[in-house]
């Protein structure tokens, strides 16, 4: 549910029934994500942690787009969701 909280995975629907009788078949049921909770998230990702010690300069850009990334997909969903 962490993941969730902070934005790096956003919880959807899409019910086609409903596209096909005119309505937004598309729901998103997660709320507006606590992005200030992302970076610590996936500091306890072993991958992205590794990936830390690895490579810290290349790590820490990618961490920055990582979360650019998650915001864009939510504000797409979000779109979605509201018929836009």
């Amino acid at each position: 549910m962490l993941a969730v909280d902070c934005g790096y995975w956003h919880l959807w629907r899409f019910n086609p029934a409903e596209e096909e009788a005119g309505q937004n078949g598309f729901h998103l049921d997660s709320k507006e994500p606590d992005w200030s909770k992302f970076q610590n998230f996936i500091m306890g990702e072993v991958r992205y942690n590794s990936l830390l010690k690895t490579f810290p300069e290349e790590a820490k850009e990618l961490f920055a787009k990582t979360e650019q990334f998650a915001k864009l997909r939510y504000e797409g969903y979000k779109k979605l969701s509201e018929g836009k």
